[in-house]
């Protein structure tokens, strides 16, 4: 008998003994995928499985989505709201009337003291959009503090900050249906199989049946440069060295889109000026990509028939993710390649939602896409919501980042916290313990009683989560997709949108304003709002929604009237000349001179600190470290070392090892590998008291958002590799 031959043993699947499945949208990633969530006759939530026929992800979910059931009755759930008067103290049980009562109080009792501007309200990127909506109607109608702001300020403001001074609007111009089209694609700091699993799997089988050339662009090899037909190692931090030297030798051998710039563009003289600073020569020694690997990048990329270009947080997350992005839009615009099949700048998203807050939680605005700083945009949203125009700030509020700062030198007194935990993923954790330590009054609004940030919580309010839910979701492409209730909330726990409007009943006592509570309306009043903006979502309603697996916007009342919809809405947006969002209808092409402020590495601290994702974790490992089909692939933190930086630091596999940076120290396993060159390590942040005890506070000046990946540090074997491995244990318990 030939080997492997043998009879085999078929693999048997569980019997979940599901009786119905329920729809949603997956709450993880913003890939948006469809799912379904299986029910036992019990009610119980009992598996989940990918819906075959929506265009996102064609019945594929990743790890996460698979086990996505086992989020509803995971441990540390909160059950009851809790009250304490001060965070050192024991908390005590209460009912929802009396909580919210004390919320309201504080919150005015904060602003009567200090003024309007002394309570923060920082939100998520992982509720749903109708929720986004009414927070922001209760905080910029009715409460009135302009320090307002979401999470997304760490994962995707560079992207909107990018967008908005390129195209005069945020709002990604392409769809993942540009991968079947394009001829050259471009990752820059992208890694898709473990960060959008489903995306990947989409580029693949394009790639496959295209054969385009995919360009990897990333400091570490991750798992998406060892399938890059090239990857260019670059030096962190240098993302617009690299773009402006490919500008220069696309500019210098004229092999732009002349008819292009000119017809579409502004401000293409003034860049030419400045690219030619940057020879590739001249370049190579700063960004560390040799010159001619430049001008074939750049040669590849011009000539291509169409080249898309995306990017996730390796762009984002530095001093220049704003021009970052602005660099990837000069390159997309100066070749043509905006709004075409194949053609785009298409920023990856992070969280299942982040669109959704981008264009309706009025956190860097008003709905959709207006602006604070527009009177005719504050005189239509007051007289939409019955207020007084003159109750609007004249421009926006502190970012997030900017608002911990505040609370450090008093500014702030009072702080709402809703769907995230700053004690995790924000830099520098030290200093941010000591901002939170400083709080008068702060409240935590999480489905999850044990986050780190409610240790300094005076009162804890239990949200429901995902699919306990109705509303939709806005994913990377654009497409707003819908989530309907699987089960009801844990324990006495209640929906974001039931808070929400029971808050507003104690700010709105004279009924001026007025609060829908049923996520189905809400999302026709946004669609009212919508009428003749980019983001234009008058034609769709929840039922349309399901039925289509998600639309895509703009989806308009007037098409749906003329019959001219196209059933899964508008792919693309900047498709013809003259219709971009700056006044006179033109994009900008923005010069980008490369300021070097990050940290580098030095004698003290030798090695470059790299931070990212693993594919079974999410975030702060709030919800996937607690189902052991996830945590199990990766239960602690680990830190990814080059062999030769080991062997000269007498480290071996699995020895626990001592990181350090100019801020604090943090404990983990030394994994060596050859993904990251000699004078870098890489941390994944899932993982609370470690990469943010290292990570850098310094911001991009244009979009606020952190320098996560370009920190330095050195690392020290420790002797006592017992005590090592028990301290590190009390950490994570901590």
């Amino acid at each position: 008998m030939l080997f492997g031959r043998g009879k085999k043993n078929p693999i048997k699947i569980a019997d979940k003994k599901v009786s119905e499945w329920k729809y949603a949208t997956c709450g993880y990633c913003s890939t948006g995928c469809s799912i379904e969530v299986g029910l036992n006759e019990a009610g119980k939530p009992v598996a989940s499985r990918g819906v075959g026929g929506a265009d996102v992800n064609r019945g594929k979910l990743c790890l996460k989505g698979i086990f996505e059931h086992e989020l509803f009755d995971s441990a540390g759930r909160g059950t009851e709201p809790m009250m304490r008067d001060n965070f050192h103290d024991e908390w005590k049980t209460t009912d929802w009337d009396t909580a919210l009562d004390k919320v309201h109080d504080e919150i005015r009792r904060v602003q009567e003291k200090y003024g309007r501007d002394s309570v923060a309200i920082i939100s998520t990127g992982q509720m749903l959009t109708e929720e986004f909506y009414t927070l922001g109607k209760l905080t910029r109608g009715l409460i009135g503090t302009n320090n307002y702001d979401g999470n997304t300020t760490l994962c995707m403001s560079s992207a909107v900050s990018g967008y908005k001074r390129s195209f005069g609007s945020d709002g990604p111009p392409g769809c993942y249906e540009d991968f079947e089209h394009t001829d050259c694609l471009i990752a820059w700091g992208s890694n898709l199989p473990e960060q959008h699993p489903i995306i990947y799997w989409r580029m693949k089988e394009a790639q496959e049946a295209r054969g385009f050339p995919l360009i990897v662009i990333d400091p570490r090899v991750t798992m998406l440069a060892q399938n890059a037909d090239m990857h260019l190692a670059i030096t962190p931090g240098t993302d617009v060295v690299l773009q402006n030297a490919m500008m220069h030798v696309i500019l210098k051998e004229g092999l732009e889109d002349r008819r292009y710039i000119d017809a579409n563009t502004n401000g293409i003289e003034e860049l030419e000026a400045e690219v030619k600073n940057y020879d590739p020569t001249t370049a190579a020694k700063i960004c560390g990509i040799d010159e001619d690997t430049i001008q074939n990048v750049a040669r590849l990329f011009a000539k291509a028939g169409a080249a898309m270009q995306i990017w996730t947080m390796g762009i984002n997350q530095s001093t220049h993710g704003s021009d970052g992005v602005v660099g990837i839009n000069n390159l997309a615009l100066i070749t043509g390649n905006i709004g075409k099949p194949g053609g785009t700048s298409l920023s990856i998203t992070g969280q299942c939602n982040a669109m959704g807050t981008r264009e309706w939680s009025s956190c860097s605005g008003l709905p959709g896409f207006r602006y604070l700083e527009v009177p005719e945009h504050r005189e239509e949203m007051a007289k939409f919501w019955n207020i007084d125009p003159e109750f609007f700030p004249k421009k926006r509020g502190l970012y997030q980042t900017d608002i911990y700062p505040a609370i450090e030198t008093g500014q702030i007194k009072g702080l709402w916290l809703i769907a995230t935990n700053p004690m995790s993923s924000l830099p520098n954790t030290a200093r941010i313990r000591k901002s939170m330590e400083k709080l008068e009054f702060c409240v935590v609004q999480d489905c999850y009683q044990d986050t780190e940030s409610a240790q300094y919580a005076h009162v804890y309010l239990p949200a429901g989560t995902w699919a306990e839910k109705e509303g939709v979701m806005t994913n990377t492409e654009r497409r707003i997709n819908v989530v309907k209730p699987v089960t009801k909330p844990h324990g006495n726990s209640k929906p974001d949108l039931w808070i929400f409007n029971r808050m507003a009943e104690r700010f709105n006592k004279e009924g001026k304003v007025n609060f829908p509570e049923k996520a189905p309306d809400i999302f026709l009043e946004m669609a009212e709002l919508s009428k003749g903006r980019l983001a234009d979502i008058s034609g769709m309603t929840h039922e349309l929604l399901e039925k289509n697996r998600g639309v895509q916007w703009p989806y308009t009342e007037e098409q749906v009237k003329k019959g001219e919809a196209p059933p899964k809405g508008g792919k693309r947006i900047y498709t013809e000349d003259g219709t971009f969002s700056h006044p006179d209808g033109k994009a900008k092409l923005i010069p980008l001179p490369f300021i070097d402020n990050n940290e580098v590495p030095d004698d003290k601290f030798p090695f470059w600190l790299n931070t990212g994702r693993l594919i079974e974790h999410w975030h702060g490992r709030t919800k996937t470290g607690k189902l052991g089909n996830n945590n199990k692939y990766s239960p602690i933190p680990f830190a990814e070392i080059n062999p030769d930086a080991a062997k000269e630091l007498g480290i071996m596999a699995g020895d626990y090892v001592r990181l350090v940076s100019r801020r604090s120290d943090a404990i983990l396993m030394a994994q060596l590998t050859q993904r990251v060159p000699k004078n870098m390590i890489f941390v994944p942040f899932h993982f609370y008291d470690c990469a943010n005890r290292l990570t850098l506070g310094l911001l991009d000046p244009h979009s606020r958002q952190p320098a996560y990946k370009q920190s330095a540090v050195r690392i020290e074997r420790i002797k006592d590799q017992k005590a090592a491995a028990k301290l590190s244990m009390e950490m994570r318990e901590f």
